[in-house]
């Protein structure tokens, strides 16, 4: 029975790492051990940025519809607690997008809002 050897699987695994570590600077581009840390690390922030970018963009979103909120003199949590009442179920992202580029839809949508408060 033949020997087994590790080699080209040995090659394979070096070949995948150092493309993922590509790109990094010093030795940790060209280092095995320094690349192999690199990369857990990099896998790491990535993973963690990938739950932050939904934060942030959410904050995004609050922000601008805030800001078209201004011109109407109502609040932003006023407003949220009007779309409760009225019944009307847009996320924010399309709320903000409709507030920068639709700013007649978005008063009408204010309007209905206002009017469940009151």
């Amino acid at each position: 029975m033949a020997r087994i050897k590790g080699a080209q699987n040995r090659t394979t695994r070096k070949r995948k790492l150092m493309a993922r570590a590509k790109g990094f600077h010093g030795t940790r581009k060209n280092t095995l051990r320094q690349a192999h840390q690199a990369v857990m690390k990099a896998q790491s922030y990535a993973y963690r940025g990938r739950k932050e970018r939904k934060r942030l963009f959410r904050r995004l979103w609050i922000v601008r519809i805030n800001a078209a909120l201004n011109d109407h003199d109502i609040r932003y949590g006023q407003f949220i607690h009007g779309l409760k009442l009225a019944e009307i179920d847009i996320n924010r992202k399309i709320l903000a997008d409709l507030a920068l580029t639709d700013p007649a839809a978005f008063a009408v949508i204010v309007g209905q809002a206002k009017a469940a408060i009151a």
